[in-house]
């Protein structure tokens, strides 16, 4: 299963009820913890708190500055990261009715940190396989998250890659390695 951002607890929730589905797990970027909700997170988890105050600071980043800054911040080399990257996720965020779906779904994601516990006892219970390539400089799930996975899974591989968030924006070719070769130790 490869997770990342929002969808580690989707993948999550699967595992959960269906431990028996999951081989090996690749999160890259993908939080279970709540050491690793970064600076970025923060505003997020105090709308959680105040929803109609902290409103406008969660729709400020919706803006196409801030996705551009999403995909640029922590990263080694920005200048090579293709714009098109957040070009397309803004042309997206722009359709009608998304800023709402964005809000909706940003104020939920409580539901997943309340499950965090769960989610870290099914890796403690099954000790599946996983490969953690992580953005050092994620501002949204920070690296104590990624450590904190080795608490469960003590097994587990991390490799922190100097990038932010978007790992796949600037390593690429280094997470296609990482994960054939996971991949190839790990099937039979």
């Amino acid at each position: 299963m490869y997770v990342f951002d929002f969808g580690a607890p989707i993948g999550y929730r699967i595992a959960a009820r269906h431990p028996n589905w999951i081989q090996g797990v690749i999160a890259q970027n993908g939080n279970a913890y709540e050491s690793g909700l970064g600076p970025n997170m923060q505003p997020v988890v105090q709308y959680w708190i105040n929803q109609k105050e902290m409103e406008p600071v969660i729709r400020g980043a919706l803006t196409a500055e801030a996705t551009r800054s999403q995909h640029l911040e922590g990263a080694a080399h920005p200048d090579f990261v293709d714009p098109d990257v957040w070009t397309l996720d803004q042309h997206w965020l722009d359709q009608a009715g998304r800023d709402q779906i964005m809000l909706d779904l940003l104020y939920d994601y409580q539901s997943n940190v309340a499950l965090y516990p769960a989610w870290q006892a099914w890796m403690r219970e099954h000790q599946p396989p996983m490969l953690l390539p992580w953005g050092r400089n994620d501002q949204f799930f920070s690296e104590s998250g990624a450590r904190a996975y080795l608490d469960d899974l003590p097994s587990a591989e991390l490799h922190l890659l100097d990038t932010g968030h978007f790992v796949l924006d600037e390593q690429l070719d280094t997470v296609v390695h990482l994960i054939d070769d996971f991949i190839g130790r790990h099937t039979p």
